[in-house]
């Protein structure tokens, strides 16, 4: 068994290369068992119901929200529901018009082409999708410079989903040529239990409900979270414990992995650390931060802040990054007084 210190991303919401076939074994195959997310569950519902009873293809759709919340799962579930096979391709991968021509014209009639962090396409294949989704038509560029001809291909009636964890950075031409645009939430803790006892199911282990609410409440409002976590104490009950799955095993099992009881671990401790002890509360740099405790400042940024700034631990000002009263507490420490309890430096500007 590895050191367990020795993974920084065990809270991560971004799907690591090596869990992936794990996390293909404990995600819903249909609709009705996909827990959470009612309104775009219900709204994909009616769409899909509509499309298969004009026995047409239907319309395209864009999936939006965090990672981890169930975008590809959902892109799984259309197309087990439609009946239709499903390519899977991304965004980076797709670096030139030529790519995408290739994957649209070996599209069946009725396949979905799922297609994920779709922000990321390149311009002259996004300029490409354009087309695609709405005529149905690729334009083939035959030969180079003046000679260069350009030949239309036809394509059978498709749909194409997109995933996206940054919607803001879609062109408008695009996010105009879906229609439907669903927008995944954070999950609620009771959602979150229902998906760790789902998947307990799955990986044939028996969990007690105080077990699983123990895990759901330290998940950080994102199924697959819950899913890494579950994982980890079942290993840490068959290795260190007796094997059954208690509130006990569970506690020492995310003790071990350093995820304390708001959902924290090492690093995102090491950020409020480095606020409240090195700098007072702050506000500080975002790179002197970073070089603070040891990381890159994009691993900060979009691994540590969205979190703590969502739970209250962190404030973003035009000056720098501050430690919110929450941040204080949660450390054991006695909030400054200052501005709403934040950093007494904020007062300084």
């Amino acid at each position: 068994m590895t050191d367990p210190g020795a993974d920084p991303s065990l809270t991560s919401p971004e799907s690591l290369p090596p869990e992936r076939t794990a996390e293909a074994a404990l995600r819903p195959r249909r609709l009705e068992e996909f827990v959470g997310q009612q309104v775009v569950r219900e709204q994909l519902s009616l769409v899909l119901d509509a499309a298969a009873a004009r026995g047409r293809a239907p319309e395209h759709m864009l999936l939006s929200g965090p990672p981890g919340l169930g975008k590809t799962t959902l892109a799984m579930i259309i197309a087990a529901e439609l009946g239709a096979a499903l390519r899977i391709t991304s965004g980076p991968a797709i670096q030139h018009a030529g790519d995408l021509a290739a994957i649209l014209s070996s599209l069946d009639e009725g396949e979905v082409l799922f297609i994920d962090e779709i922000h990321r396409l390149a311009r002259p294949a996004e300029e490409m999708l354009y087309i695609a989704m709405e005529d149905f038509r690729v334009d083939v560029v035959v030969g180079k410079g003046v000679g260069a001809t350009s030949i239309p291909l036809d394509l059978p009636p498709f749909t194409v989903v997109g995933a996206t964890t940054r919607a803001g950075l879609l062109p408008a031409p695009l996010r105009d040529r879906f229609g439907f645009i669903g927008h995944l939430d954070f999950y609620a803790p009771g959602e979150l239990h229902e998906v760790v006892r789902r998947s307990a199911i799955r990986l044939e282990v028996e969990l007690e409900y105080e077990a699983a609410a123990e895990i759901a409440s330290r998940s950080r409002g994102t199924p697959r979270i819950a899913n890494r976590l579950l994982r980890r104490v079942r290993d840490w009950a068959q290795v260190k414990g007796s094997g059954a799955l208690d509130l006990a095993a569970a506690r020492e099992a995310l003790r071990v992995y350093e995820v304390d009881e708001r959902g924290l671990d090492r690093l995102d401790r090491a950020v409020l650390s480095a606020l409240c002890h090195r700098f007072a509360g702050g506000p500080v740099g975002l790179s002197t931060l970073a070089v603070a405790v040891g990381e890159e400042t994009e691993t900060v940024e979009t691994m540590v802040e969205p979190y703590l700034v969502r739970e209250g631990f962190l404030l973003r000002t035009p000056r720098g990054r501050a430690a919110a009263p929450a941040a204080w507490i949660h450390l054991g420490l006695e909030p400054p007084a200052g501005p709403e309890g934040a950093a007494p430096m904020l007062g300084r500007f």
